[in-house]
């Protein structure tokens, strides 16, 4: 998800290109590395052999597994969402489980549920009313407790055994919000529904159920399900989700499905469906409904959109070169917005670069799809971004969101706990991909503008929480720094630091390990340590379970035989990177970048040494994205000596 986007990267930024040197002297030998904090519930999951403390799911390793079958019908402009369901619910662990626990989002809607901030009247509404609830087909009562709000604990009559499964059955309804934010209406006929269904909470190995509340700011957490969702809704309007579109031919006119399937294969963009077909009653079947059947499997979530008016537009890109596999990328969109004509291209370049560089792992699934609507949140193969007129920025925010595909629904991490894992990820795939389509300059610039100048800058306690701080207990500004630029920085200082060659090599093994599991930090940091060969643990403690800021000081300058011996200071604690920009007195400039390697042996002071055969005029300290928060005392100049 972005948040607080105010920024216009369309005006020119300038920064100075450097060439890179090294040369260290550490002032102390390297101590041996501190364990990592853990969790008393992450070590008796390593303790009981679902977790390994080489960064590897355990031996005795277990997730439990979900199949939907849901049948929804949504007729605007009214607004009642009804559906039925049945979950069938496998219970892998070695537990008995007395309880379910069942997740209803939308509840965020209901007066008086938690939530992060204040609801406007077009937000609110009664939330879910449950009609019908059976376990293993008998009736059940499902209650009324005003105070249920976003989750609700179920006693079952009889206890769900290990390796056993139940049958779970709800008829329910809702108004969808006027007031369109993750989901919602996004004009008077076109909805977006997300979190719409009752669902089973995770029960993991190493925390049991997840209760906890969804506010609207926090993110999610969810087990790889299989999924089969049937949509009605009234002739022309389109029905666009996440999973296939099994039944394209019956809800599609002929020339639509023959415009629809081309582009599963093409390189340029197919408009689909225009604003005028639309209106000329020439894309869909014309029966009085259509049902839409989307099927899915081993995926965290399913979304949709409906639209009678909006265009559609598709195309495709090849993500993976071994199979030469294909996805589709798709948008719908108001025609007014100008920046979504581009959307699809937009989509193509995102998914192309990232299956190809960083992380540089095939786009896992058949396509995405690219709303217009108002939150700029993802979704599994699917993205509801606003419209901006500036066109670059609407890339950025769509490349971000497609970054989320690997985070979290290729790896299932516990956003909501955890939204560094997922959030902090986006973040540093965004820069990286900001910089091959912007260049270093524009892409550094914005960066720090957007995601390091709130942390860097506040000296508010709050900022400087250790970024391992569960992010269910942190709000504001403080949760939006740990999720997002924070852990973003960390992660491409260990890139600097490794190099990319073992830095992609560290990830890749990560993600082959937890590709459709649920990673906890703990299993991150030890694969990175146990794959580089690398006792990472002080750069780990340093830089997410510390309180630690970036400042640096360059507190002397000597001359020596061959060149110049820096001291510099490490005031604010944390190991980042570092450029050292000198200027010689012809004019001339040169730059020696130091990476975190500089702080492992003393994390208090460094002691840097540059060649130097001409005269030196000054040097100053900067460090790029990792923005010093006081950059008073990093420089050092001949001027007056």
């Amino acid at each position: 998800m972005i948040t607080n986007l105010m920024l216009n990267l369309t005006k020119p930024l300038v920064t100075k290109s450097w060439l890179v040197a090294l040369l260290t002297v550490p002032l102390l030998p390297t101590p041996t590395a501190q364990p990592l904090y853990m969790p008393r519930n992450m070590k008796q999951a390593v303790k009981r052999g679902t977790r390994s403390l080489d960064g590897r799911p355990g031996p005795n390793y277990w997730e439990n597994h979900g199949r939907y079958s849901i049948s929804l019908t949504v007729n605007p402009p009214d607004r009642l969402v009804k559906g039925t369901e049945t979950i069938s619910y496998a219970n892998n662990s070695p537990d008995t489980l007395r309880t379910l626990v069942v997740k209803l989002f939308v509840n965020i809607h209901k007066p008086g549920a938690p939530r992060e901030g204040g609801a406007a009247a077009d937000y609110l509404n009664p939330g879910v009313s449950v009609d019908a609830f059976t376990v293993n087909g008998k009736a059940t009562p499902w209650g009324s407790d005003a105070r249920t709000f976003t989750w609700k604990r179920i006693r079952l009559a009889a206890p769900l055994m290990p390796h056993d499964s139940l049958q779970l059955s709800f008829d329910w309804h809702y108004e969808i919000s006027l007031e369109a934010g993750r989901e919602g209406m996004l004009d008077s006929t076109t909805y977006y529904l997300a979190y719409f269904y009752p669902r089973i909470a995770v029960y993991d190995d190493y925390n049991g159920w997840d209760t906890m509340d969804f506010t609207d700011q926090q993110e999610f957490y969810s087990d790889f399900n299989d999924y089969a969702v049937s949509l009605t809704v009234p002739k022309d309007y389109v029905v666009w989700g996440t999973g296939t579109l099994s039944n394209a031919a019956q809800v599609l006119q002929p020339d639509v499905l023959q415009r629809f399937n081309a582009s599963m294969t093409s390189d340029s963009i197919i408009h689909v469906a225009t604003r005028e077909q639309m209106a000329a009653h020439q894309i869909t079947a014309q029966n009085a409904t259509n049902t839409w059947n989307f099927t899915a499997r081993d995926i965290p979530d399913m979304t949709f959109a409906v639209s009678n008016h909006y265009d559609w537009d598709a195309a495709s890109v090849l993500v993976d070169d071994a199979t030469h596999r294909r996805a589709s990328v798709q948008s719908a969109f108001n025609d007014t917005a100008a920046d979504y004509h581009h959307m699809v291209g937009f989509g193509q370049h995102a998914l192309g670069w990232l299956s190809h560089n960083w992380p540089g792992v095939p786009y896992p699934y058949e396509k995405t799809t690219i709303v217009q609507g108002s939150a700029d949140m993802e979704y599994p193969m699917m993205v509801n971004d606003g419209s901006t007129p500036d066109t670059v920025f609407s890339r950025f925010v769509v490349e971000h969101e497609l970054a989320h595909t690997y985070f979290p629904f290729y790896m299932g991490t516990n956003e909501t706990r955890y939204g560094f894992m997922d959030e902090g990820w986006a973040t540093t795939f965004e820069y990286l991909i900001g910089t091959a389509d912007l260049g270093k300059a524009r892409a550094t610039t914005f960066f720090q503008q957007f995601r390091v100048n709130g942390w860097i800058h506040d000296p508010s306690p709050l900022e400087d929480l250790p970024i391992i701080t569960p992010g269910d207990v942190l709000k504001g500004s403080a949760y939006g720094n740990n999720a997002y630029g924070k852990p973003a920085l960390g992660y491409l200082a260990v890139k600097d630091l490794l190099g990319d060659a073992a830095f992609g090599k560290a990830l890749h093994a990560y993600m082959d390990r937890w590709h459709g599991k649920h990673p906890s930090p703990w299993d991150f940091f030890n694969t990175f340590s146990n794959v580089s060969g690398k006792n990472l643990n002080w750069f780990w403690n340093n830089w997410y379970f510390s309180n630690n800021y970036i400042d640096m000081a360059l507190s002397s300058v000597r001359k020596t035989g061959s060149g110049y011996s820096l001291t510099i200071d490490n005031i604010g604690g944390m190991d980042a990177p570092v450029d050292v920009h000198v200027k010689y007195a012809d004019g001339d400039t040169t730059s020696f970048h130091q990476t975190p390697a500089i702080w492992e042996a003393n994390q208090k002071q460094a002691t840097v040494v540059i060649p130097a055969r001409k005269t030196v005029s000054s040097i100053t300290l900067d460090g790029g994205i990792w923005m010093d928060a006081d950059t008073t005392n990093n420089s050092w100049s001949t001027k007056g000596k």
